[in-house]
């Protein structure tokens, strides 16, 4: 079963993961990455901790496969109202 690294990205924090989780496909590891960047970004988002989340998902070779990015942009409208 292949192993797959999350590293993870919240605003100019970086956490690399030197454990790994084993998943059976790469479908598995992106569903899951997804769940990942969901959860972490709804915590860091609505709280401004961060404009921006991403993971980073590796093989056992540090080779990049793909990255899940969620990222909140607020803009207030240049006459607000009350």
């Amino acid at each position: 079963m292949p192993r797959f690294y999350f590293d993870v990205s919240v605003g100019a924090d970086f956490t690399r993961d030197d454990v790994g989780f084993n998943y059976e496909s790469l479908a598995v590891a992106e569903y899951e990455a997804s769940r990942a960047a969901a959860e972490i970004s709804q915590d860091a988002l609505p709280r401004r901790r961060a404009s921006e989340v991403c993971v980073y998902v590796r093989d056992g070779d540090s080779h990049l496969l793909f990255s899940v990015e969620i990222s909140m942009n607020v803009r207030r409208a240049a006459h607000p109202l009350g």
